[in-house]
């Protein structure tokens, strides 16, 4: 058997055994036929509120947020036809934002190819600094977190968020309110977002918003700023575009969400030895960090004490930036990182993910087959190295005997893998 994963932005063949192997991945759903036409029409005729065109006047200063290079958004498309809907908005008064969260800044020419050359030379560009210490009080949250917001967003009267959906394995779903909180958030809300009561709690977990914490602080917080307008996306495999939600914020994402759901849920009879994932290629996976989503996609199906191979290209590294390889360090086991993290008071950028890491690694063994990170590093990052999909799936099938199960999720977690009951 010969499957494609999503790795890089050429993809990685692997030949595997023919027998007990599972192929998992969301439903293809084709293209729409226009894209600026889709576009267009949803800016239009949105759900629950008037055109974007007649939210913002010509005395209107207007704040459009955009996600950061970890997230396949088509932001050229997307923002040239919303720029062209508010075209009667002088350009000097219109920002564009980078809602990076505590990410890294984007590079100017990692911009350029975001957004298009003639959108970066044509309008305002701010990138979000979580650290920023003009970031803006909201007071606390409901659940007891102080919450500070992108300056600059704030002080727009028109708010317009942007971004894309795809399954979220703490948050349920991305787009929406995560636009805001974590992408406009100042580090500490962040932090206490992403904390480990938070992290740790049943529902903050894939495809799950109401009763999830996580994403109702999110909800609350996004809902705080009065946001104006919502514009997000629905992508298949080859990064096009099936689908545009627009509007009012909730509505819109909720109609988003549930589109998203009816293609990536799929369920699975029983948990397998061995899971194959991706990280859904580029740019997902540009780093061993943003990795751990495609780990914890495995994890919902594979066997206690199974094994799960990480296929992702890491050409960020792990990274240098952040602190969570860092975090990984402090620890020599799972278990013991666990501790860590959960220690009362312990709060550290990056924090979520190395749990999250932690959890699956306590369900799993997880081997990373990456062109960019050497054996060395991988190990210091408590993972085992692949050098081959096809030698390390070779070594387990001796290991687990010849009726091991095998599955694959080619497009990471593009994919809701599920055991159903």
């Amino acid at each position: 058997m010969r499957v494609k994963l999503a790795y890089g932005k050429d993809g990685l063949w692997t030949e595997l055994p023919d027998r007990n192997v599972t192929v998992v991945e969301p439903k293809y759903v084709p293209a729409v036929p226009d894209e600026r036409e889709a576009l267009r029409k949803a800016l239009r005729a949105p759900v629950g509120t008037l055109p974007v065109r007649e939210l913002a006047g010509p005395d209107d200063t207007v704040a459009i947020v955009f996600s950061d290079i970890t997230r396949p958004q088509p932001r050229g498309v997307m923002l040239s036809v919303l720029l062209e809907e508010l075209s009667h908005v002088p350009r000097e008064q219109i920002v564009l934002i980078n809602g990076l969260g505590t990410h890294r800044p984007n590079t100017e020419e990692e911009l350029a190819e975001m957004l298009g050359p003639e959108i970066v030379a044509n309008y305002r560009l701010v990138q979000h600094d979580a650290w920023d210490q003009s970031n803006v009080s909201l007071g606390q949250t409901s659940f007891g977190h102080d919450a500070y917001v992108n300056v600059e967003y704030m002080r727009a009267s028109v708010k317009i968020l942007t971004g894309f959906i795809e399954p979220h394995f703490f948050a349920g779903f991305s787009g929406g309110p995560k636009a805001v909180l974590p992408g406009l958030a100042d580090e500490r809300c962040t932090l206490a977002n992403h904390g480990f009561d938070m992290i740790g709690h049943p529902k903050a977990t894939w495809g799950i918003t109401e009763g999830n914490p996580l994403w109702e602080e999110m909800r609350e917080v996004a809902l705080q700023t009065s946001p104006t307008f919502l514009l997000n996306v629905a992508l298949n495999r080859d990064k096009q575009i099936t689908g545009v939600f627009a509007g009012d914020m909730l509505p819109a994402h909720a109609a988003g969400t549930e589109f998203v759901k009816s293609v990536a849920m799929v369920p699975v009879p029983e948990p397998f030895d061995i899971v194959i994932t991706s990280n859904s290629g580029y740019p997902l996976d540009l780093n061993l960090y943003q990795a751990v989503k495609g780990m914890s996609a495995a994890a919902q199906v594979v066997k206690q004490d199974g094994s799960i191979i990480m296929a992702a290209e890491c050409w960020d590294g792990v990274p240098d930036h952040g602190e969570y390889g860092k975090l990984l360090q402090m620890a020599s086991t799972p278990e013991e990182l666990m501790e860590i993290v959960g220690a009362p008071g312990f709060l550290r950028q990056d924090q979520w993910q190395v749990q999250v890491q932690a959890l699956v690694q306590m369900k799993a063994d997880v081997y990373v087959k990456s062109s960019y990170l050497d054996e060395e590093t991988i190990r210091r990052c408590m993972l085992l190295p692949c050098i081959s999909v096809e030698e390390t799936v070779a070594a387990l099938l001796e290991r687990c005997g010849p009726d091991a199960t095998i599955c694959i999720l080619p497009e990471g977690p593009m994919t809701i893998p599920y055991v159903e009951p």
